[in-house]
């Protein structure tokens, strides 16, 4: 199927070939009839993704201030990376589409395939979109009008917010797509609505559809007509649709409004705020987000968990619905806003006509009334063919796979994976055959910029493909163990970034199937042991005669309580999802088996949502070393990431980031530094794709990946049960 990207690098608006999306649980998988180009905030991103990289970071500075702080901890070359890897990551354009339902996930009961919805649904012949962002369509109204109800309940959030009563004096300042069609909302609801613009066609049309309109632009001025417009007493509200870097609207907002007026900003607007324009007359000013409350919710929108409708009247999709029967009731006409129609096959031109004609408001794109070939394999980048037969040993007891050579597929193809692993992989000039991604659109993008011949949905077809000998697993956490399990069963070697399971019971699950083979590569994403400096430590500290004692430091930086991370049965939580890393590196300098963990999270007080996250462990092993990993996501960004300390025999070894080693009374070693952070990336991805082809031993034993495994469960539990005995 084709969908809709734009390039933040090269500034190109392309129709690009991508698979069909998996119906995921709690989604709806729709056949697109119609689209609506959102001619501001899609103008808007095209034009930034063509300014030049100056202008892009003037325009971002919050995001130029991020950089900088990571070029402080992690150096130049890796910042650099990490910014042109986001630019070269197209972005799917459009979120108002209108459809027929192809197929209805679990966990949905509310819509049946065949019916007609409206969603936020990007610009692609078929989407797969959360049911809570989907409402269905009345008969009486067209899939050209559906395609309409995201942007208009965009304005419809605003003005719930606003709250109007009637015969309220009302001004709409920016007379766009979203502002013509609030103002119809508005005199829906018995207000008087004076909209504001600088385009004398929007201003004549908002006063065919029953508003007063004034245009600056002819001399007017906005306030005298705000004002006059209330017969001198000010406006009672004003919705702010318009979108320009001045602050100029929200001031002459504020100058027109009455006392105690409300201002909403739906729009966006500069927002340097006079204090005398608010102090003055106790105005109330309040920034709208999108179509309502669940927007932008993970337990809403990707969960499928409604809000009370007792307590939470107007969510996102009740304020879909709302729109929907306006429109089915004549009240709300998005007609006149339709200034041109295209065929999707020509969205090219539709984006021309947007950036070269400003005042074009409402552009459609049509798609083929055809029922759409569900394919979810697509041919992407031929290579020339290799086929391989895949060599096997059975019976071999010391689990040292003979080797072949690596055909790999990719499942997953979010930030990580396009960011670290590919650039890895692709260095290994090894086959890249298949990359796997649910939403079909990421993985089309990561096959076309990394060199693999197909780009596909369904990861069964890399478990099903007899070339494919080589799985890398890159997706969400829950998902690892029983990926581990299949592709083994499936006789791949795997390659899965951590956790390796969240469960005692998965990693019975991985482990029951891994004793089951014997001609298999198993390995676990600890990247940090194969970091040259990692390499360095372990060399110093391998003719000890002595236990050591260990430091690691980890300034994690804070995630919000809501991220999938945090959620024990998605991510894991912090330490089950990234703690392992660094139990790994201890176990790995030690070489000793670990022996007991303890745990402590910091105490509980009151805002105090996610404790696990800000964790001491401590680790004894079997050679008498301890090992502690301060687990802190409480610091600030400006210091550098990880620290790692080892005491041994008198002598000091410091790494600092990964990027700066020294060494304390070692008599042949003082330092060493990298140009470049070195956190083991490329080198383990190098390793594994060589033990693949070469065959041996497993680069890290399965008693040592059960170990840390098991390491991290044991120190959520403990932390988690510890009570204080007594206080001194």
């Amino acid at each position: 199927m084709k969908q809709v990207l734009q390039n933040l690098k090269t500034g190109e608006t392309e129709l690009v070939d991508v698979p069909v999306p998996q119906c995921r649980p709690g989604h709806l998988l729709i056949s697109t009839r119609r689209s609506l180009i959102s001619a501001g905030t899609e103008r808007t991103l095209v034009d930034f993704s063509r300014a030049n990289l100056l202008a892009k970071a003037r325009s971002q500075p919050e995001k130029v201030q991020q950089a900088i702080d990571k070029v402080r901890t992690d150096g130049l070359l890796p910042t650099l990376e990490t910014v042109f890897a986001r630019l070269d990551q197209p972005l799917p354009l459009g979120y108002c589409n209108s459809g027929i339902v192809l197929a209805v996930g679990d966990e949905v009961a509310d819509f049946n395939e065949g019916d007609r919805v409206a969603s936020n649904g990007p610009h692609a012949e078929v989407v797969c979109v959360p049911k809570n962002l989907c409402s269905r369509i009345p008969d009486t109204v067209t899939d050209d009008d559906a395609a309409f109800t995201a942007l208009a309940a965009v304005g419809l959030q605003g003005i719930r917010l606003a709250a109007p009563t009637i015969g309220e004096s009302i001004v709409v300042f920016g007379l766009g797509l979203v502002g013509l069609m609030t103002v119809q909302l508005l005199l829906a609801n018995g207000c008087r609505v004076l909209g504001i613009d600088l385009d004398p066609q929007r201003c004549e049309l908002a006063r065919r559809l029953g508003a007063y309109a004034v245009d600056p632009a002819s001399g007017q001025d906005p306030v005298a007509a705000g004002t006059a417009f209330s017969s001198g007493r000010g406006v009672d509200a004003v919705l702010i649709t318009a979108s320009t870097k001045s602050s100029a609207p929200v001031h002459q907002a504020a100058q027109m409004s009455r006392k105690r007026g409300r201002i909403i900003l739906i729009g966006v607007t500069g927002l340097e705020l006079s204090r005398a324009d608010f102090y003055e007359k106790e105005l109330e000013f309040q920034i709208s987000c999108s179509y309502g409350p669940g927007r932008y919710d993970g337990r809403y929108e990707q969960q499928g968990q409604d809000y009370p409708f007792g307590f939470v009247r107007w969510t996102a999709q009740r304020n879909f619905e709302a729109v929907l029967q306006l429109m089915a009731e004549n009240r709300l006409d998005v007609k006149p806003l339709i200034s041109r129609q295209f065929p999707h096959a020509s969205a090219e031109k539709a984006y021309r006509l947007l950036t070269e004609h400003s005042s074009t408001l409402g552009i459609l794109l049509t798609y083929p009334e055809t029922q759409i070939e569900v394919n979810r394999t697509i041919s992407v980048h031929r290579k020339e063919a290799r086929n391989q037969k895949r060599k096997t040993a059975k019976g071999n007891l010391e689990h040292k796979p003979l080797g072949v050579k690596p055909v790999i597929g990719v499942i997953g193809a979010g930030n990580f994976a396009t960011g670290v692993l590919l650039p890895a992989l692709r260095k290994t000039k090894e086959n890249l055959k298949t990359i796997i991604s649910a939403s079909g659109a990421s993985g089309a993008i990561a096959a076309r910029r990394f060199g693999f011949s197909q780009a596909s949905s369904d990861y069964f077809s890399i478990l099903k493909d007899p070339e494919i000998n080589c799985v890398i697993i890159a997706t969400r956490h829950n998902s690892h163990a029983r990926l581990v399990v299949e592709a083994l069963e499936a006789g791949k070697h795997v390659f899965v970034e951590k956790p390796l399971a969240l469960t005692r019971e998965e990693l019975s699950s991985v482990k029951e199937s891994f004793l089951k083979t014997r001609d298999q590569q198993l390995f676990v994403g600890f990247n940090r042991r194969f970091s040259s400096l990692a390499m360095k430590m372990k060399e110093l500290v391998k003719g000890r005669s002595q236990p050591i004692t260990l430091i690691y430091t980890v300034n994690a930086g804070q995630i919000p309580p809501d991220h999938w991370t945090q959620n024990p049965a998605v991510g894991g939580g912090r330490i089950i999802g990234e703690g392992c890393h660094f139990i790994d590196f201890l176990r790995f300098l030690t070489n000793s088996a670990i022996l007991s963990v303890t745990a402590r999270m910091i105490g509980g007080s009151a805002g105090e949502v996610v404790r696990q996250d800000k964790m001491t462990i401590t680790i004894e092993f079997a050679d008498g070393s301890i090992g502690t990993v301060h687990y802190f996501a409480n610091g600030s960004k400006r210091f550098p990431k990880e620290r790692v300390e080892v005491f041994s025999e008198g002598r000091v070894l410091v790494l600092d980031n990964f990027r700066r080693l020294r060494g304390y009374g070692w008599p042949r070693f003082r330092k060493e530094r990298l140009w470049r952070q070195d956190k083991g990336h490329a080198a383990e991805v190098a390793a594994f794709v060589d033990r693949v082809k070469n065959g041996g031993d497993m680069l890290i034993p399965w008693h040592e990946l059960e170990e840390v495994t098991l390491a991290s469960f044991a120190a959520v539990e403990q932390a988690e049960k510890f009570r204080p005995q007594s206080e001194l």
